[in-house]
């Protein structure tokens, strides 16, 4: 098939390649402009297009794709089909009618659950124990489209946000292969979404990653899991930033376990250090107790809890905010 593929992001870039490889014929990539990066403002190309660019695959930046030239000029593109994953734009119902296939999404979550920026972090932030990608047939609407083609995977109790991406990346890869040909052939039946059961979540901010530490120690260490490696769970200590990078979930049980410093467990307000370790410090929360052992302390690097004490005298009943 002649395919158009539009993406930015490295979660689309490995669909690119596969599609390449799968020997379909890419006759142009839609990416993002290139950004400046830090303080030099040196302009960094996309995943995406860097790809193209090794493939000698033309590539088209647009700043708003809606715009009636950019329109005109995808019109003038001979193409089957649209590919679409993290693309980064909303594409107008002009566009979606534009090639003869019509255009396909690379969503990563079983839709209707989780329509919007963010699904993959989302949805360890919620405890999911499953996740997985949708092949959609694009909509007018944001992931509202018709059904393709879906597969799920477990999600690991020790599970990432960048663990996952990569999973569901390569996982989308295999599927949108998989969708071409049957697409060509009409062999797949479009499934309308349940609006019933539709969820939606949006983008990652860096606040989202301060812990609130009356919630509780589930919750807390999904946030923890969920926005590793990016915007991270973060809260202070003595007035500077920590992150938080690793944590387990401890009741009080197995905290006894750990520490004879009963006087500190009963009535500890969430947030205090209750107890500290070789390896590990133990934070109260609403419900439970958190094991830290990894962080970064603002200006360090990041490393294991073991490390970090050796220079920092962390006591127990230091309260984290």
């Amino acid at each position: 098939m002649k395919i158009v593929f539009m993406g930015t992001p490295d979660f689309a870039r490995a669909a690119l390649e596969k599609i390449i490889e799968a020997g379909h014929e890419v006759v142009l990539v839609v990416t993002q402009p290139d950004k400046p990066k830090g303080r030099s403002g040196e302009l960094q190309i996309s995943d995406v297009k860097d790809c193209a660019l090794k493939h000698n695959i033309p590539v088209f930046q647009p700043v708003k794709i809606k715009e009636a030239d950019n329109v005109a000029y995808l019109k003038g593109i001979d193409a089957d089909i649209y590919v679409v994953a993290a693309f980064g734009q909303i594409l107008s119902k002009e566009i979606l009618d534009i090639p003869k296939f019509g255009c396909v999404n690379i969503h990563a979550s079983l839709l209707p659950k989780y329509r919007g920026a963010a699904p993959i972090q989302q949805s360890i932030l919620d405890g999911e124990p499953t996740t997985g990608v949708t092949i959609m047939q694009m909509a007018i609407g944001m992931d509202t489209g018709d059904i393709l083609l879906q597969r799920e995977i477990p999600i690991d109790d020790d599970e990432t946000g960048g663990g996952l991406f990569d999973k569901l990346s390569d996982l989308g890869a295999e599927l949108i292969v998989e969708a071409l040909p049957k697409i060509e052939r009409g062999e797949l039946t479009p499934i309308p979404q349940d609006e019933a059961l539709a969820t939606k979540c949006g983008k990652l901010s860096k606040d989202m990653g301060e812990i609130d530490f009356t919630k509780d120690a589930k919750t807390i260490r999904n946030l923890v899991r969920g926005l590793n490696p990016w915007p991270s769970a973060f809260t202070h200590l003595d007035g500077k930033l920590l992150k938080i990078w690793k944590a387990q979930i401890l009741d009080e049980s197995q905290l006894k376990e750990l520490s004879h410093e009963m006087d500190l467990l009963t009535g500890a307000e969430p947030g205090t250090v209750v107890f500290v370790g070789k390896d590990a410090f133990a934070v109260s929360t609403g419900s439970g107790y958190l094991s830290v052992s990894e962080v970064q302390l603002e200006g360090k690097k990041r490393m294991a809890v073991k490390d970090f004490l050796l220079g920092y005298k962390l006591k127990a009943g230091t309260k984290l905010a």
